[in-house]
């Protein structure tokens, strides 16, 4: 029986090795990110699935595909609220009216989409910009399971409630509760996002490590995956937005681009409080 410092070095080192192996088999790099954030996530799915030590989940890991999406989903960045940062919908709301109007069917990629109510809050947002009618949305995310989930996706009817005011906050002029329809769930009234306006939502399975480039957009926003790759992965990605926006189309990145980055040069930085950028080469 080992000593508890003991035991806390020997999970300190097998986390290590956990995060190597995801990083060197799947392109996810979480070796930078909070050690006790990363600990507590393992823990969970490590008593989900009753394994007593990391080693165990290692090894179920590389040699069982559903395990592998089952950690990737739990050490993926917990998505935040549709409206939580109101000066990114801002900017947001001005960027796209500034440059999908001009198109006669404008494509947004939502690149790795975090939860449903991402690409909400994006249709609502093109609804309030009169670009519903002619605009789609591509959502794409690399786990099938939470694609499932996020396709039919509800929400309690208090959280639509509670939304309203960063809606407000972050420019919008109506009343938020105007694009949600509701109906009664087990116990409660449940919300989902206007038929009409979820319609505009194509949900595509799409990973950004192994697939190509499917489709030209007028937009394309990534809001949370880029931290967590690799410097080759990161590239593979930047690679893969540029092969698919259109000239003078507009991205959106969690993070600078850096003048090593691949087609860097390529992009003119806009807008103020995020990472927009438009390609003008």
């Amino acid at each position: 029986m080992h000593a508890p410092a003991e035991q806390a070095n020997i999970a300190a080192l097998e986390t290590a090795l956990l995060l190597e192996a995801v990083f060197q088999r799947f392109g996810h790099d979480y070796r930078a990110h909070d050690q006790a954030t990363i600990a507590r996530k393992l823990r969970v799915l490590m008593e989900a699935r009753a394994l007593g030590t990391v080693s165990a989940l290692q090894e179920q890991v590389l040699h069982s595909d559903g395990v592998a999406q089952q950690l990737l989903r739990a050490l993926a960045v917990e998505p935040e609220g549709p409206f939580d940062d109101p000066a990114f919908v801002r900017e947001l709301r001005s960027v796209l009216a500034a440059s999908l109007h001009a198109s006669p069917l404008p494509k947004i990629w939502l690149a790795e989409c975090g939860a449903a109510t991402e690409a909400w809050a994006l249709a609502i947002v093109l609804a309030e910009q009169q670009l519903d009618a002619r605009a789609e949305i591509y959502a794409t995310v690399a786990d099938e399971a939470r694609l499932l989930e996020m396709r039919e996706a509800t929400v309690p009817e208090h959280a639509v409630v509670q939304w309203h005011h960063l809606y407000r906050q972050g420019g919008g002029s109506g009343n938020l509760a105007e694009f949600f329809e509701f109906a009664d769930g087990r116990a409660r009234l449940r919300a989902q996002l206007r038929a009409q306006l979820r319609a505009r939502i194509v949900w595509f399975h799409y990973s950004l490590v192994t697939d190509a480039s499917f489709n030209e957009f007028q937009a394309i926003v990534c809001s949370s995956i880029l931290p967590t790759l690799g410097p080759a992965m990161r590239q593979r990605a930047l690679g893969l937005f540029h092969d698919s926006l259109a000239r003078f189309g507009v991205l959106a990145i969690d993070g600078q681009l850096l003048p090593g980055d691949a087609h860097a040069h390529c992009y003119q930085a806009i807008g103020a409080q995020r990472n927009w950028y438009k390609r003008v080469a």
